[in-house]
Order: structure tokens, then C-alpha cells, then sequence
């Protein structure tokens, strides 16, 4: 195996059975769910003011925003995520069902309508008080854990609401089996499908493939007692960890598996700020100039739904450079509308509402936490959040930040 990521420093080791992976969540009287996601443009009238949703407060001109629009642009200017959502939401409320769970959900969005604080105004209209936020990142990090925490801490001050609802978030479910297991099966599909082909084990090289984040994001991912200047904390930790686990599971029906090696996709910002490497092209292009592979897997494991970056990034661009080099492709699908992964949402809703229920849990990593530990995945800014032991003084902060900065 190889991978640029394992020469960084590993986070700091943490008792697998301390707070800091078991810390449970107040038990309340749950009553509504709110599915939470990054949303997504409905039409090409839409592509630019979503993506100045996006990067807001970053000051991109227009000009540099339309190079990613024509990523949207080329499929109509309407993103598949807010349908996926949809779906699953549909097959969750029957999962739900027929455990005997009746708890409304409500959808919202960080970047697009049906925006947070719309659905945040409506189960509160509803009579509801204490929300379980469900969001589409199964990985720890700023952009894919704390910042939807930021998202419902803000729309809590900013509808009054703050103090008469609660919102807390399940725990990130990289280590659940209802979302490993499908892309078990999607891996052990395209290697078959390739050695049917004629393709030799040894000669396919598996790619599992996430976000790139800046290093300095990743790095203060985890709790601020797991952080290691240098390494790729939790965020990295975690993928390597699921990506192990899914190809111990292929053992017995394919005994002689390929390499592997976590890459990275999406980048984007500033040329001069470093984000986390090999990007998935350049690694296609490599094992080619190698002569190591003749064909390739790729694995979205960063991912919940074939959303535009994995429909663009890697169906379209990752494809395109492998069939440049001569190199046979596979692509794998996301756990998104998988029964198994809908139970495992509703797995993560029944651990909040029964602390008797099992908590289903794999890989080498451990568990993870109902609430975060103190600096979890901080970002640049101190914004209240939910769903951390330093919420409160979060809160406090960021008033403070604001009433100095009004008086400045």
C-alpha cells in the first residue's frame, strides 16, 4: 500500500475508551429531526448566487466563480443533491416508521433553499423544541462537522430561538457499517467486473477518494487533546481507518487484493495555501507514467451521494485523464440510498432517543462522541455552536467578538 498521508505524524493517541470517543449526548425529549446538507443550485439562474453562498466573506470575484459554475452548468445548472436528499429523507421516514419512531424531519441547507433557518422556523411553528440534526458528512473536520454545529448554533441566535429550541447533532458515522458495507460491495464489484475482463489483480489499483481540505484544516481536526502540529488529524485518521476496514472485508473473496491509497479531489482557494495531496488525477496519471496499473478504482469514500463533485470531479474529469493514459476505470457508487445506510441514519437517531440501544461501530478508529471535545475542528473564527462541551463559552466568545468589533 501507499499513501502520501502516512508521512504525516499520527494524531496523538487517545484511550479509545476515554470521553474523548465515548461522550454521550443529553438525554432530552427529542421531537423533530432536522437533515441537514450543503445544497445545491435548481436551475442555471441559480449557479452564481450559490456559489457566493458558498464562498461568502472570501471576496472571489464572479469571473473565478464561473470556472467551477460550468461544473453545474454542464449538467443543466441543477444539482442532484437536493433530490438525493429528498429520497433519502422519504425512505428514512419509513425506516423510521416501522421502528415504531413517529419524529417529524425537516430539511434545511447551509448554501440553498430550503435553508436552515427555515426549517429550524417551522418545526419550532410546528410545537417542536428539541431537534436531532442529521447532516450528509460522515467525517470529522471544520467544513464536514463543526461548521454545520456553527450553522445551527447561528440560526438559533438569529431567529430569537436560541434558549427555546435545542439542536443536537448525532455523532459523524464514518465507522458505522451501514455506510461501509455498500461500498464493500461496490469495491468487490469493480475488481470482479475488471478481472472478467481479463485485468490482473495485482495490476488495479484501488483509489479511495475524498475532499481535500487545507493541511491546516485537517490538522485541527479532532479535539484539541488528539491534536499533532504536522499530522492529518481525526479527518485524515478517519478515512485511513475506513478505508482499511473496507478492504479487510474483501479478504476471503479476493484474497490477492490490489494496492490502495487514500487521494484527494476538489481542491480549491488560493494556489499558495497547501490542501492536502495527491490529487486523484495526478495519481491516475502516475501509476500510468509507472506502468503499476492497468486499470483503476475509485472509491468516493468522502462522500454520501453521486452529488456534482463526484459526478463531475470524478466521472468526468478522474475518467477522462485514466482513459488519456491507457487505463481501464471503475467507478464506485456512494452509500446514499443504500437501505443499509438509510437504517444507519435511523440507527443514529435510535442511539439518542434509547441509551439501551446498540451503537454499531467499526474500524480501528474507535467510536466517536455524541458531543465534541473542547476546539473541535475550530476553524479561523469562533462561532456559537451546538453539540460541543465548549459551546457555551463558544457563545460567550463570539458575543463578545461581535460587541468588540461594533464598538471598534
Amino acid at each position: 500500500m501507499t499513501d502520501s498521508t502516512l508521512s504525516m505524524p499520527s494524531p496523538r493517541a487517545v484511550d479509545p475508551a476515554s470521553a474523548t470517543h465515548t461522550r454521550r449526548g443529553e438525554a432530552k425529549p427529542f421531537d423533530a429531526i432536522l437533515f441537514a446538507s450543503f445544497g445545491g443550485p435548481d436551475g442555471q439562474d441559480d449557479v452564481i448566487p450559490f456559489l457566493r453562498n458558498v464562498t461568502r466573506g472570501r471576496g472571489i470575484p464572479d469571473e473565478r466563480l464561473e470556472e467551477v459554475a460550468g461544473h453545474y452548468r454542464a449538467l443543466g445548472g441543477r444539482s442532484p443533491i437536493t433530490a438525493q436528499n429528498e429520497t433519502m429523507i422519504a425512505a428514512l421516514e419509513q425506516e423510521l416508521a416501522g421502528r415504531g419512531i413517529d419524529l417529524p424531519i425537516y430539511f434545511g441547507n447551509r448554501n440553498w433553499a430550503p435553508y436552515n433557518d427555515d426549517a429550524v422556523r417551522a418545526l419550532h411553528g410546528d410545537g417542536h423544541r428539541h431537534a436531532l440534526g442529521l447532516v450528509t458528512s460522515a467525517f470529522s473536520s471544520y467544513s464536514s462537522c463543526r461548521q454545520y454545529r456553527e450553522d445551527f448554533g447561528m440560526v438559533l441566535e438569529e431567529t430569537g430561538l436560541a434558549g427555546e429550541v435545542s439542536i443536537d447533532k448525532v455523532r459523524v458515522y464514518f465507522n458505522h457499517p451501514g455506510f461501509l458495507e455498500p461500498v464493500v460491495d461496490g469495491v468487490g464489484s469493480a475488481l470482479a467486473s475488471l478481472v472478467a475482463e481479463g485485468h490482473d489483480a495485482d495490476r488495479i489499483a484501488v483509489l479511495f477518494s475524498t475532499h481535500s481540505v487545507p493541511t491546516s484544516m485537517a490538522e485541527a481536526s479532532g479535539p484539541e487533546e488528539t491534536r499533532v502540529e504536522g499530522s492529518g488529524g481525526w479527518y485524515v485518521e478517519q478515512h485511513l481507518s475506513a478505508c482499511r476496514w473496507v478492504m479487510e472485508q474483501l479478504d476471503d473473496d479476493a484474497p490477492e487484493l490490489p494496492d490502495w491509497q487514500l487521494v484527494y479531489q476538489s481542491r480549491s482557494g488560493a494556489p499558495h495555501i497547501p490542501w492536502l495531496e495527491p490529487d486523484v488525477n495526478d495519481v491516475i496519471a502516475q501509476l500510468a507514467a509507472d506502468d503499476t496499473a492497468d486499470a483503476v478504482v475509485v472509491v468516493p469514500i468522502g462522500f454520501v451521494t453521486d452529488h456534482v463533485e463526484v459526478i463531475w470531479d470524478l466521472d468526468t474529469e478522474a475518467k477522462e485523464t485514466a482513459e488519456e493514459k491507457g487505463l481501464a476505470f471503475r467507478r464506485v457508487a456512494t452509500s446514499g440510498e443504500d437501505p443499509r445506510f438509510i437504517a444507519a441514519l435511523a440507527d443514529l437517531v435510535q442511539e439518542r432517543l434509547d441509551a439501551q440501544f446498540p451503537r454499531r461501530v467499526v474500524t480501528d478508529f474507535g467510536g466517536t462522541p455524541d458531543v465534541c471535545g473542547v476546539n473541535c475542528c475550530v476553524g479561523r473564527l469562533c462561532r456559537p455552536t451546538t453539540s460541543a462541551v465548549d459551546s457555551a463559552a463558544d457563545v460567550d466568545r463570539a458575543r463578545a467578538a461581535a460587541a468588540a468589533g461594533a464598538s471598534s
